[in-house]
């Protein structure tokens, strides 16, 4: 199970009832921010949930509306009594932005540790499979594909058949080897199945349309994608800045064959995105206009 919220769905400034870029993902424990932009914290303490598990916070560019929450949210952090470091990824020049934020939250009680891109790349960390793209900003700027990754069905009757003890049945299902008092070693591949569905989530903002998207937001069961403006009017204010509109969002929804499409970072003169609704599921019926607090629990197929 992975729990999705959109903590903050707006673009460029706050607006009373819209907080700043952020995205939360929570999984066996873990959490995962990405973007941070002013508010996050504020979001978060609304939504009722702590800041104290968020061990890693991705951010797409340095842009001020998805990083100038962070020395509050790092704050906030410490007053949950978080000791254990904190892994901060992003684009190259990360530590160096961070440590300009910092001098007004100079004494945190966990460590900083940094990751940057110079390019794609993909790691892992606590059970999530993160992918960084590049995308189309007028700085450099990254979307995330999140996975996580789902073994095969253990299959007890090959394990009696096989002569496995029973104690070694479980650790076989978590991928450990196990060797058996003759000597005898057990791998999980001699009683596991081929790997099923996981679960899989694609955020990009402060884009223009790219083919690195729809290659990496390919089957995604849930794709958050930037729609700055609803008005089809703007596009030429799209490509100048680029942004995106609701339906180019949608077209690249529609290509990569993801489950669901939520929008977010709205243009400020944008109060009621529903309204451009209609011309978006024309082109991709499950499309859904994001709003702070909007959350999913995605569950796996089986």
């Amino acid at each position: 199970m992975l729990d999705v919220c959109l903590l903050g769905s707006g673009g460029m400034m706050p607006l009373p009832y819209r907080f700043l870029t952020s995205l939360l993902l929570r999984y066996n424990g873990n959490n995962v921010l990405i973007d941070c932009g002013e508010g996050t914290q504020v979001a978060l303490k609304k939504k009722g949930w702590t800041p104290k598990p968020v061990g890693l916070i991705l951010f797409t560019h340095f842009h001020a509306d998805h990083i100038s929450g962070l020395p509050g949210f790092l704050l906030s952090l410490g007053n949950a009594e978080r000791t254990e470091p904190i892994l901060l990824a992003g684009p190259k020049g990360l530590e160096r932005v961070v440590r300009s934020l910092l001098i007004i939250a100079p004494e945190l009680p966990f460590p900083i540790e940094y990751r940057e891109f110079s390019g794609d790349t993909e790691f892992d960390w606590e059970g999530y499979h993160i992918t960084a793209f590049r995308v189309n900003h007028n700085v450099t700027c990254y979307g995330y594909s999140v996975s996580i990754s789902r073994s095969g069905r253990f299959d007890a009757q090959k394990a009696k058949e096989l002569g496995i003890p029973l104690k070694f049945w479980n650790p076989l299902q978590k991928g450990e080897t196990m060797e058996g008092e003759d000597g005898t070693v057990y791998r999980p591949e001699m009683v596991m199945g081929p790997p099923r569905k996981g679960l899989k989530v694609t955020y990009t903002t402060d884009t223009r349309p790219t083919e690195n998207i729809v290659k990496n937001a390919a089957e995604s069961d849930l794709f958050i994608c930037e729609g700055m403006y609803g008005e089809e009017d703007k596009i030429s204010k799209a490509k100048e800045n680029k942004h995106m509109t609701f339906t180019e969002a949608a077209g690249l929804a529609k290509r990569a064959n993801v489950k669901e499409l939520w929008l977010t970072h709205f243009s400020p003169s944008l109060p009621n995105p529903k309204e451009y609704m209609g011309q978006v599921r024309q082109i991709f019926s499950p499309a859904y206009p994001g709003k702070d607090g909007k959350t999913l629990e995605l569950q796996y197929e089986d």
